[in-house]
C-alpha cells in the first residue's frame, strides 16, 4: 500500500512564522482531507483549499470529519488542532500547540512559582477587568472584594438594561434546570467562556492548571482567563438570551455568545491578553519576529541558570578550545 508522502516533517526554517499565520481557522459540518500540502474542506457548497502552513490553530466544530492524512500534514506544518463546540464555545480536546517554543509556559510556571510574581499577575488580571481601579497595592482579599462588588453591579445593570428580573446568583451543581431562566443563561454563558479560554490556552501551549486567581483545579488558569471577559461579554449575552423568554434559554445563550465572540474577535484578543500577562515585556521566542533563531531551540540547563546546546554529550571535552562537540545522536 502506498503512502501519501514519504516526506518528513518540515524544519522551523521552512515553516511560516507564527506571526505571519492566521491565528485560528474554524470549520464545521464538513469533511477535512489532504491534497498535496494543503487541507481541503468539503461540504454541500463544494471544496475549499486552505494552505496548511498558514494555519496557527485549526478549530474543528460540530459535524466535522478529519482524515488521518489531513492530520499528518497539519502536524508537519506545526499547526495546532482543537476539537470545539459551535464557534468555539466549547473545548473538547486538543492536539499540539501552535508554537514550538516553551517560552510562554515557562514564563507562566516562573510567575506562578513565586508568590510575589503570582500576586502581580493577579493584579494585572484585575486591571484588565476593571481598568479604572488602581490594583497596584491591593491584597488578594481586596481583589476578591472588588470582583464581588463589580459582578453584582453588572448583574443589576444588565437586569435594568434588559428588563429581566434578577434576585441573586444561584448555581446548582449537576442540576441545570433548578435555576431560574436568567441563572440558567449565566451558567450556560460561563461554560461557553470556559471552552473558549481553554481552546486558546491549549493553542498557546500554556498549562491549564497553573492559575493566578483560581487554584486547586486542573483548569484553574482557564477559569482565570475566562473571567477576564465575564462582565463585558458573558453576562450581557446571558441577559440578552433570557430577555427573549424562559424556553430554550441555554441554546439561545450559546448562540448569542457565539455571535458576540465572532463579531468582537475575542479569540485573538484572548491570545494578546495571555501573552501580555505572562510575558509583559514581549521577549521574542525562537521562531517569532525579532528573534535571530530560525531552528528548533532545545537547550540543556546547566549551573548558574546557564543553558547549553542540546543534543550533545557533555561527558568530556573533545577539542583544544574546550568546546563540546560530540553529538548524542
Amino acid at each position: 500500500m502506498s503512502t501519501v508522502s514519504g516526506r518528513g516533517a518540515s524544519s522551523p526554517r521552512e515553516l511560516t512564522r507564527v506571526g505571519d499565520r492566521v491565528s485560528f481557522v474554524y470549520l464545521e459540518r464538513c469533511t477535512i482531507h489532504r491534497e498535496d500540502n494543503a487541507i481541503t474542506a468539503s461540504d454541500a457548497d463544494g471544496v475549499t483549499h486552505i494552505p496548511s502552513a498558514t494555519i496557527g490553530t485549526l478549530l474543528l466544530g460540530p459535524g466535522t470529519r478529519v482524515t488521518h492524512q489531513a492530520m499528518s500534514v497539519l502536524g508537519e506544518c506545526g499547526a495546532g488542532v482543537a476539537w470545539v463546540g459551535e464557534q468555539g464555545v466549547r473545548f473538547y480536546a486538543g492536539g499540539r500547540a501552535l508554537t514550538r517554543s516553551s517560552r510562554l509556559v515557562e514564563a507562566q510556571a516562573t510567575a506562578w512559582a513565586n508568590r510575589r510574581a503570582r500576586l502581580e499577575v493577579a493584579r494585572a488580571m484585575y486591571r484588565l477587568r476593571f481598568p479604572e481601579d488602581d490594583t497596584s497595592t491591593r491584597t488578594r482579599q481586596d481583589l476578591l472584594n472588588m470582583e464581588g462588588r463589580r459582578v453584582k453591579e453588572c448583574y443589576r445593570r444588565e437586569s435594568a438594561r434588559t428588563g429581566v428580573p434578577w434576585r441573586r446568583r444561584e448555581y446548582h451543581h449537576g442540576d441545570f434546570s433548578a435555576g431560574d431562566p436568567p441563572n440558567q443563561a449565566v451558567t450556560a454563558a460561563a461554560q461557553c467562556m470556559y471552552g473558549i479560554a481553554h481552546a486558546v490556552v491549549a493553542a498557546l501551549g500554556c498549562s491549564p492548571g497553573l492559575g493566578f486567581i483560581h487554584s486547586g483545579h486542573e483548569r484553574s488558569f482557564v477559569l482565570d482567563i475566562a473571567d477576564l471577559y465575564k462582565t463585558e461579554v458573558g453576562i450581557p449575552a446571558a441577559f440578552d438570551a433570557a430577555a427573549e423568554g424562559p424556553h430554550d434559554v441555554a441554546t439561545r445563550t450559546r448562540r448569542a455568545l457565539r455571535d458576540r465572540v465572532n463579531a468582537s474577535g475575542l479569540l485573538d484578543r484572548c491570545v494578546r491578553d495571555i501573552k501580555h500577562l505572562l510575558d509583559p515585556y514581549g521577549r521574542p521566542g525562537p521562531h517569532e519576529a525579532g528573534s535571530n533563531e530560525a531552528t528548533d531551540q532545545v537547550s540543556l540547563q546547566s549551573d548558574g541558570d546557564r543553558h547549553v546546546e542540546g543534543g550533545r554529550n557533555y561527558g568530556h571535552r573533545t577539542t583544544t578550545s574546550g568546546a563540546w562537540e560530540e553529538p548524542i545522536w
